[in-house]
């Protein structure tokens, strides 16, 4: 089955830095097939046939050969497909979208609550897998900091532009 893992915050502003190429390495020793890694932020499309926690066993391998925690998404390359596919902005909005991804469903009370902040030139929209973000002036000039959906659904995301996930889903339907 076709997957693909999202590491967070590897290879940012010099941080916690791993090579894709040993990464590449670690997924393959891990069992994994066809593994594929996509620029430097940790991104891996790979197959694996058992359906264990593959969650757990990523990240622990990756505590025990660098030492540092990193929560690791990983997701059927089918399921981020639906997730792009589902995107409630359209055209331009689409293709600047950022797609931030929850590890686990957030409680509804924590969605209600996130879902009442307004920001200035920015839109989201929350659902139980992902939030959609548009940043009107940009990202970096933005008002809702990357950390902030993590803070108020009380729930690990990583995010990936809309570039970057239809590449990793174009990689994992190639292959």
């Amino acid at each position: 089955m076709k997957y693909i893992a999202l590491l967070r915050g590897i290879n940012v502003g010099g941080h916690k830095k791993i090579l894709m190429a040993n990464l590449k390495a670690l997924f393959v020793s891990l069992g994994f097939e066809n593994v594929q890694t996509y620029i430097q932020s940790g991104n891996v499309v790979f197959d694996a046939v058992s359906n264990e926690d593959l969650e757990h066993k990523i990240h622990e391998a990756l505590k025990k050969e660098y030492g540092w925690e990193i929560p690791v998404f990983v997701r059927q390359a089918s399921d981020l497909k639906s997730i792009l596919d589902r995107c409630p902005f359209d055209g331009e909005k689409k293709e600047k979208c950022y797609f931030a991804l929850l590890q686990q469903s957030p409680l509804v009370v924590d969605i209600r609550d996130a879902a009442s902040y307004r920001f200035p030139n920015d839109e989201f929209v929350i659902t139980p897998e992902c939030v959609y973000t548009f940043y009107g002036g940009g990202q970096g000039k933005t008002k809702m900091p990357g950390n902030f959906f993590e803070k108020k659904l009380k729930v690990a995301v990583t995010a990936r532009n809309f570039r970057t996930l239809s590449k990793l889903i174009e990689l994992a339907e190639a292959k």
